[in-house]
């Protein structure tokens, strides 16, 4: 292995043992969201880059399955629709193509996951703005904090590391960490109305 290969796994190490104390805010994240998509709300997210590559692949796990069998929840990847997304871009700027797919799709009940490594990303944070002005819970994926993304959600992870590859490769890992959480929450309130059914039934 050369120097530099070692140093990128040294320095994710680093970075993986620093976010390692934000597990529990990952655990409360999935609880949170078990009860809204359960509820027959939905997860909105976005990103540019490959931070879109990570809401996409977060919105496939919940649409698809992480690791359990059940059934799909409502998740939209704002970036995926090509056709609103080079339009908006078009008409409104590039600045509003997520903000005003927060305006057409969430509602109040809903989630909305902003991604954004460097955490200035200005559509990113207008979308954020967006779920606040609609009542929307925002949640960040940054990279270091404070930064504008961090103060226009209602919550955040922000990964302490200075480098583009070590956050995103951090973000995946929250990432299925929150998908593990979220069906960790099904299987427990699935199994819970099982149990008052049951109690219940004559």
């Amino acid at each position: 292995m050369t120097a530099d290969r070692s140093r990128h796994l040294e320095v994710l190490i680093g970075a993986l043992g620093r976010f390692r104390c934000q597990a529990p805010r990952i655990e409360a994240w999935g609880r949170h969201l078990a009860a809204v998509l359960g509820s027959g709300g939905r997860l909105l997210a976005c990103g540019n880059g490959g931070s879109a590559a990570e809401a996409q692949h977060l919105t496939a796990e919940l649409v698809g399955r992480y690791r359990d069998d059940r059934r799909p929840y409502a998740a939209i990847p704002l970036h995926a629709d090509t056709s609103s997304t080079t339009a908006i871009g078009n008409d409104y700027g590039p600045r509003e193509v997520f903000a005003r797919g927060v305006w057409a799709h969430a509602r109040p009940c809903d989630v909305l996951v902003c991604l954004s490594t460097s955490g200035t990303s200005a559509n990113v944070v207008a979308a954020a703005r967006a779920a606040r002005a609609l009542g929307v819970t925002s949640w960040g994926l940054t990279g270091p904090a404070p930064n504008p993304l961090a103060s226009a959600c209602d919550d955040v992870l922000a990964v302490d590391a200075a480098e583009t590859a070590t956050i995103q490769e951090v973000h995946l890992a929250a990432i299925h960490m929150l998908c593990a959480a979220f069906e960790e929450a099904v299987s427990t309130a699935t199994v819970n109305a099982v149990a008052v059914r049951e109690v219940a039934s004559p």
